[in-house]
């Protein structure tokens, strides 16, 4: 909304430049409107020296609308020129990043545009640039496109998060002259998924210039009403997330809280381990690309104060090929000896391998039965993954499960579990990768049905893992 100075400016301008060609004047018009009345935090840095800009804005805070300019002018001003505009599903790309009332249709001059395919959701610029829409719902339809940039609406509601912005990232190599370096736009109301989470700290998308925004900040634009049905959730996380676009902390957004996992104390040695547990959860196959293997090893140890209980001794995730994970499970079984710091125990080696029954897992369970290592599959029923994690979250709530101290830095986790703590404690919330989610939720599962926790009277067993109870001979135990 233009105020009565900024509205005579532009009148000023188009008339003192009248004799301009029609479509030339209009795009011009239209630039200098957008200059005028476009809010702080809906304007890019002066330098233009970033990579991706990032809008964590609340409801209302004009997301859509400045993603619409930004696109829209540069499609304008860079002719034969074509961008991308991906959004959760196809009617969001039409009903709101194109034909909404701030949509490209509704922002950029009519005169300018050449062509409207509403089937294609390509709008056509008469300076033969195209902006074409593709939905964050099918991924693979990124595949052998490419772009000068692209503009993410609502990236937090995206199903497949991390496919949908990989696949992006591949197209963004088309190479212009007059274009310095090819940028993105993404507006969303936060949420605290790891993909949001590394682009705010800079970890993955260049160089991020982060805007954050409220509701408030374009009060000027909405109605009174919204603003008073806002009071409800003042104060709360909600109000926090969806009305100051603050992403709230992952690790305190899942079903599994942080401050349930007990720490270990780092000058302390490792426990005496009476069982080793060591659970995979591997990738759907070996031609995955996004998903990788997760890896947690378990001690199980006697506390005198809270009964049994288990530590975690190891994590690691990482896309490996079916022949690696095979020598990696193998070269871990024969070599590794976990609490080997304990000077009573002298280690453990592990007890049993568990991996999921899936795919890939199916066959590698088969191959390293016949070399002699004890694996079992683990086959988690009918149950999905937030019912298998709500089945082993009291366990940790009541202090049965162990973390490593850093041993430099007090009170927080060892630096090699910390992406095991934030992906665990953001589920189902993170919308990211949750391999060690189910590794997690299946090594629990087996010692809870095994005997080796108790918290609750079990229920009927899925299957019976009575046997691990028993002691196996261990040349590595005292």
């Amino acid at each position: 909304m233009l105020t009565k100075n900024q509205e005579k400016i532009l009148a000023d301008f188009a008339k003192n430049n009248k004799h301009w060609p029609k479509k030339e004047l209009d795009a011009a018009i239209w630039q200098v409107k957008w200059a005028l009345q476009a809010l702080p935090h809906q304007r890019e840095p002066e330098d233009g020296e970033y990579d991706t800009f990032l809008m964590l804005a609340g409801r209302g805070s004009g997301k859509t609308h400045t993603a619409s300019h930004w696109i829209g002018i540069r499609a304008w001003k860079y002719p034969e020129t074509r961008w991308l505009v991906t959004a959760p599903t196809s009617n969001d790309i039409r009903a709101t990043c194109f034909e909404g009332d701030s949509g490209l249709l509704n922002i950029i001059p009519p005169s300018l545009i050449k062509d409207y395919n509403k089937s294609l959701f390509e709008i056509t610029l008469v300076n033969g640039s195209i902006i074409q829409g593709i939905p964050a719902s099918e991924p693979e339809r990124y595949r052998g496109k490419q772009y000068h940039g692209a503009w993410f609406d609502e990236l937090c509601a995206f199903d497949y998060l991390d496919d949908a912005y990989d696949g992006v990232q591949f197209t963004l190599r088309l190479k212009h002259p007059n274009i310095k370096r090819v940028q993105q736009i993404i507006t969303t109301t936060p949420k605290p998924k790891e993909l949001i989470v590394d682009l705010n700290e800079g970890k993955i998308g260049g160089d991020v210039y982060v805007v954050n925004a409220s509701s408030y900040d374009n009060k000027a634009n909405l109605s009174n009403t919204f603003f008073k049905q806002l009071e409800t959730y003042e104060g709360s996380d909600l109000g926090k997330q969806e009305i100051y676009g603050e992403i709230l902390d992952p690790e305190d957004a899942g079903i599994i809280k942080r401050k349930w996992f007990r720490l270990w104390d780092a000058k302390k040695e490792t426990p005496t381990l009476e069982y080793v547990i060591a659970s995979y959860d591997p990738a759907t196959s070996e031609k995955t690309h996004n998903d990788p293997t997760a890896c947690t090893v378990w001690g199980v140890f006697d506390k005198p104060d809270a009964g049994t209980c288990v530590m975690l001794l190891d994590a690691w995730d990482a896309h490996l090929s079916y022949p690696e994970l095979r020598k990696k499970v193998m070269d871990d079984f024969k070599e590794v000896v976990y609490g080997s710091d304990n000077t009573f125990a002298k280690g453990r080696k592990a007890d049993l391998i568990l991996m999921e029954d899936k795919s890939a897992g199916i066959s590698l369970i088969q191959e390293l039965q016949g070399a002699g290592v004890p694996v079992r599959g683990y086959n988690p029923g009918k149950a999905d993954k937030v019912q298998r994690v709500n089945i082993v979250a009291p366990l940790i709530a009541k202090g049965k499960v162990y973390v490593p101290e850093d041993a430099d830095k007090p009170g927080e986790v060892a630096p090699w579990a910390k992406r095991f703590i934030r992906q665990v404690c953001s589920f189902p919330e993170s919308g990211g990768h949750d391999d060690y989610v189910d590794a997690l939720s299946q090594a629990l599962r087996v010692l809870r049905d095994s005997g080796w926790l108790q918290l609750d009277p079990l229920p009927a067993r899925d299957f019976d893992y009575a046997d691990d109870r028993k002691q196996r001979y261990n040349p590595y135990a005292v």
